[in-house]
């Protein structure tokens, strides 16, 4: 089928390798002409401006592919979309948008014949590049129509139409927060090994949780070729970022009532390790010199 992608960041360049490898025809829009020209070597049609991409003689009908940060970079490309597309074309957005978000843009396309697609993009750079995990949400007539798509570019079984708008992205938003507890109990296992006074090769160790035991996983894989490219983790600050998808899934926790300790405790763990001010730690810190006498700890001076 004939693709237009937007955006070609690291997700997004992948996408089209992958697209093209699948005998797709693709045709692609970034603000960066280095991704232009990479996407251009690999055998899409790179444009330069993003209305190039608009108003083709070929309309049976036009697909539209955005691989964008979630946020206003999507929201207002979808806008443009919304105001460039003809009747019956589809939009796919495989970003991380919020699931909410998705469904406000359902129905503002919608408004305009125009079918939209959310779609919850998984497995990572190498995932989109060799065989993606996808779940889609919106109107199944649209879905059946570019469903040859997805069963080219996904791994075998590895895509599912979930059902309404805003079901996609509302089951990668769950995926991600579960994600975020699976590597959260990683990390916090392989720190007692580290810690331990035994003397583990941790590179070993993953390798063989990985081979036939309860946890091997592909986060267990990368478990072992981080330890193997880095095996003291020189160079880690330690920080963890995050990119909203686990406050999304605390928050709709929150608002169905019901519990995700794990997931709320990782998240937690992650806003706390980019903390560097560290002004609650030594608040209670001085509390303890306060009402017990004791010793406060002082940052070591640098000569």
């Amino acid at each position: 089928m004939k693709v237009n992608v937007i955006g070609l960041g690291k997700m997004g360049l992948n996408l089209v390798s992958n697209l093209l490898k699948e005998n797709h025809e693709v045709t692609c829009f970034d603000i960066n002409e280095e991704a232009l020209k990479e996407a251009s070597k690999m055998g899409a049609k790179a444009v330069s401006k993003i209305e190039d991409l608009f108003g083709g003689a070929d309309k049976s009908p036009s697909v539209y592919w955005l691989m964008l940060p979630s946020g206003k970079i999507t929201n207002d490309t979808l806008d443009l979309c919304q105001r460039k597309l003809a009747s019956g074309d589809i939009v796919i957005d495989g970003g991380n948008s919020r699931y909410a978000d998705s469904v406000a843009h359902y129905y503002k396309f919608k408004e305009n014949n125009i079918h939209f697609l959310d779609v919850g993009t998984s497995g990572g750079i190498g995932g989109a590049k060799n065989g993606a995990c996808m779940m889609i949400g919106g109107d199944k007539e649209a879905f059946l129509v570019v469903e040859t798509i997805f069963s080219s570019i996904c791994v075998v079984d590895g895509y599912l139409y979930c059902g309404a708008a805003g079901s996609g992205h509302y089951l990668k938003m769950v995926h991600n927060g579960i994600e975020y507890g699976m590597m959260q109990a990683i990390g916090e296992g392989f720190n007692l090994l580290h810690h331990s006074s035994y003397d583990y090769n941790l590179e070993k160790v993953a390798k063989v949780f990985n081979h036939g035991s309860v946890i091997r996983s592909w986060l267990m894989e990368l478990t072992e070729n981080a330890l193997k490219e880095n095996p003291k983790l020189s160079g880690i600050s330690g920080e963890i970022p995050s990119s909203g998808e686990g406050k999304w899934t605390i928050e709709e926790m929150l608002e169905l009532q019901q519990s995700a300790p794990v997931i709320t405790q990782s998240l937690l763990t992650r806003y706390s390790s980019m903390d560097q001010e560290k002004y609650g730690e030594k608040l209670i810190a001085a509390l303890r010199n306060q009402f017990g006498g004791h010793e406060i700890p002082t940052t070591k001076k640098v000569d």
